[in-house]
């Protein structure tokens, strides 16, 4: 049986619902909720002992019922989550958003392990006619998906984030050949700033010297000037820290860096896999007060759709799945183009093979031949490079 492909899965009832708005951390905040939840509620044939002063039920009551399978127990591997980072500009109310980050994460079939990769924002495409925006269809970035299907016919300032998710969702199934996504997010950056903050920040390894275009080392937003932003830039210096969230998703989102859009999709999946593990520290899993605080902080910019399955029944289902199990792996490509006549990104032979291996069940065996599409794990983290990033200045842009 395909790990990843519908084709090699007939009769398997299609879950994918496209219309969804939220965070792409709802799957992990998901997760965390089934355990606390799971930790919370007795498992089957366990033996939960009676308040004190409790009587004692006699042999002759009736007999306990049969418990209730746990939620999720339904849901079987493998599964594929399309995760999604967009810039909504919240100053500009008709703004077509654009798919930033576009994230795959693929869970085998024992679901207790998962792969997360990402497809360049500028990967030259064929997005198809979405009669619901009145498109036609048109060879071109990935990105642009997200913008023409949330295009309302006669609502010109009312984009539709969640009808521009459907076309994206449809144009990343074409390319990739994965033909059906079990669930799907997409994250705003001020939502997924909101959620880093409530985890209290994140520790986060920088893997090289990063100069922001955004942002003060103060946080606030640097100034528009002539040909980009003035003003004093935040930086982040390779090693372990502590950030915050505009720090994280500021972090995130630069790409004019070494190694362009590729690093920067590297620090995407580094900052997801952050989150995750942040999650799942086991003080905030036995709190369940401060993880009803983390979902209301959400609030409305956390929805999440898994079909006929609710979030409690996923988080079960992936309670198995630890952020070690999290294999990052970075997609070799190339620009096509250059200058003025740039035209956009396309993933190399090997990069296209790893996604059909994917898909046929074979990824391990693949990433053992070509291990330098691996993400590398960070150094361990120790009690002395636990330190926030206040950053500094560097010299204007």
């Amino acid at each position: 049986m395909s790990e990843a492909g519908q084709e090699e899965m007939p009769g398997r009832p299609a879950r994918h619902r496209w219309l969804l708005r939220g965070v792409a951390a709802a799957a992990v905040v998901a997760l965390l909720a089934g355990v606390a939840y799971a930790a919370l509620r007795p498992r089957q044939g366990s033996t939960v002992a009676e308040p004190s002063g409790a009587p004692t039920p006699s042999p002759s009551a009736s007999p306990t019922p049969s418990p209730l399978p746990e939620p999720g127990a339904d849901i079987t591997g493998p599964l594929n989550i399309l995760l999604v980072g967009i810039d909504t500009r919240i100053s500009v109310p008709s703004w077509q958003p654009h798919a930033d980050a576009v994230m795959i994460m693929h869970i085998p079939e024992a679901l207790d392990r998962a792969y997360l990769f990402s497809l360049p924002r500028d990967l030259i495409v064929e997005i198809p006619a979405f009669p619901k925006a009145q498109f036609s269809g048109q060879r071109t970035k990935l990105t642009h998906a997200m913008s023409y299907g949330s295009r309302v016919p006669g609502k010109p300032n009312s984009p539709d984030t969640a009808q521009g998710l459907e076309l994206l969702a449809t144009t990343v199934s074409s390319y990739t050949k994965i033909r059906q996504f079990d669930a799907a997010a997409v994250v705003t950056f001020q939502g997924l700033q909101r959620l880093v903050d409530a985890l209290g920040g994140v520790d986060l390894y920088i893997d090289q010297r990063v100069v922001s275009r955004h942002r003060q080392p103060n946080g606030k937003h640097r100034a528009p000037g002539h040909g980009g932003y003035v003003g004093p830039q935040m930086v982040y210096e390779k090693g372990m820290h502590h950030l915050t969230g505009w720090q994280a998703v500021d972090y995130a989102r630069q790409r004019y860096i070494t190694g362009g859009t590729y690093a920067r999709e590297r620090h995407h999946q580094q900052l997801i896999k952050a989150i995750v593990g942040k999650l799942l520290d086991q003080e905030l899993v036995r709190d369940p007060a401060r993880l009803g605080a983390v979902l209301q902080t959400l609030g409305k910019t956390l929805t999440f759709d898994g079909g006929d399955q609710s979030v409690i029944d996923f988080a079960f289902a992936l309670s198995g799945l630890r952020p070690e199990a999290i294999t990052l792996v970075s997609l070799p490509g190339y620009g096509v183009g250059t200058g003025n006549s740039y035209r956009g990104e396309e993933l190399n032979e090997v990069g296209r093979k790893f996604i059909a291996e994917l898909r046929a069940g074979r990824a391990d065996t693949f990433l053992a031949a070509h291990p330098d599409l691996v993400v590398p794990d960070p150094p361990p983290l120790t009690q002395e490079s636990r330190t926030p990033d206040r950053g500094r200045p560097a010299a204007d842009s």
